[in-house]
């Protein structure tokens, strides 16, 4: 078998939910971060791309019938590459990656492109279909905005309560408390400002023009410089009277799209530049769908284990902040020093577009290893109903421990 390596990521700035992007659909969006992850390799002949697997955790919309093959062909590639779109919730842009490093390393692929996308403003509200010709009474439309809708009712109902709720279990489980949320919330924004400030995601971010209302849009809208406990701590529950997670301590719903260019070694000479990282090792892992945000804890030491490391080779990890007391239960658990933890900045400051992020975590540290030199990193996300993805890469670029 051959090895799988990631060659460039690119994406777009993420924006707040009804924010500057809400005017961008979905597909385009997604054609944005194509044309802008392919801007990084120019010697690379588009037709040249075996296939594209791509993420988008909705559907429902603007984003229906394939929105990766869709992405294809508005970014203006040849009609010849094809595309197929893979939905694993906000996990769907890493899962499109693993897909694609195992057809690599298989052969049968040479150049995958992977990524995904969300436009979480846009997402539809949707109206079941009858069962019978002109139903008697009303029907409710529903908001495929987040979370569970038109549940089954054989589901049991601890496994549909509300994400919120859910980890607000967590909370109880762990006995992570308020103050160490909103420490950790204000810790992901000043993060994510410093880096921006340093120009680390000046190389990764590609501007979007926003043609509906003018401008561009060319960094994370949600970003809150300054941010502190004391600000965050104003903030009211959001999911019980007397609960710990608030807007301030949780993701936002965002909009957004990544990519990820990934090929064996020997595409080297038709990328026209050499690979950020390679493939590593590969974790899943699903659990009952209430603790679903405990997941990335044993997805991430799968992925150690198939890499053949431990912990204490690890020099960065980017972990996807659905919310931080979800965040801090993983870190907490993992033999990992808390500071190489989303170094620059996670999704409660970034955002979290869902079928985006995986992209986003996976192009992120890459780069993240190659500033430092350092050798080994872990990106990992949870995802609703109970699930989990890690991905271990390996910095080809430079040394380091």
């Amino acid at each position: 078998m051959t090895e799988s390596y990631v060659y460039a990521a690119a994406r777009t700035p993420f924006g707040r939910f009804s924010g500057a992007l809400a005017g961008v659909r979905p597909d385009d969006l997604a054609a944005m971060a194509v044309t802008g992850v392919l801007a990084k390799t120019p010697d690379l002949d588009p037709g040249a791309i075996d296939d594209v697997v791509w993420g988008n955790a909705n559907g429902a919309g603007e984003d229906n019938r394939n929105v990766g093959r869709m992405a294809v062909l508005l970014a203006g590639l040849p009609t010849s590459v094809p595309a197929t779109t893979v939905n694993r919730l906000c996990g769907s842009s890493l899962d499109a990656a693993i897909i694609a490093s195992r057809a690599i390393e298989t052969g049968d692929a040479d150049i995958v492109l992977t990524g995904g996308v969300e436009s979480m403003t846009r997402a539809p509200w949707v109206l079941p279909k009858p069962d019978r010709a002109h139903p008697a009474g009303d029907v409710t439309a529903v908001s495929t905005t987040l979370g569970w809708r038109l549940v089954n009712v054989r589901m049991p109902k601890e496994w549909t309560v509300s994400l919120g709720e859910a980890n607000e279990q967590l909370a109880d489980r762990f006995h992570i408390p308020r103050e160490r949320q909103d420490e950790f919330a204000a810790r992901s924004h000043n993060l994510a400002d410093g880096a921006w400030a340093d120009g680390f995601y000046d190389e990764l971010v590609v501007p979007v023009e926003l043609h509906r209302t003018g401008g561009v849009l060319a960094r994370d809208e949600g970003i809150r410089p300054g941010s502190t406990v004391g600000k965050l701590a104003a903030l009211k529950p959001s999911f019980r009277l007397d609960g710990t997670i608030t807007a301030g301590n949780a993701s936002p719903l965002s909009d957004g799209a990544s990519a990820v260019l990934l090929g064996s070694g020997a595409a080297a000479t038709r990328m026209g530049v050499d690979p950020l990282a390679r493939i590593a090792g590969r974790g899943v892992y699903a659990l009952d769908p209430q603790v679903f945000g405990f997941a990335p804890v044993e997805a991430a030491n799968r992925a150690l284990k198939s890499a053949g490391i431990t912990w204490s080779d690890v020099s960065a990890v980017e972990l996807n902040e659905a919310f931080a007391v979800q965040a801090l239960a993983c870190v907490d658990t993992w033999d990992v020093d808390p500071s190489i933890v989303n170094a620059k900045g996670g999704a409660i400051a970034l955002g979290h577009p869902l079928g985006a992020s995986g992209g986003r975590l996976l192009g992120t540290l890459a780069h993240r290893l190659v500033e430092s030199g350092e050798r080994w990193g872990v990106a990992a996300i949870c995802i609703g109903v109970g699930q989990a993805l890690a991905v271990v890469l390996e910095n080809v670029r430079g040394t380091g421990r």
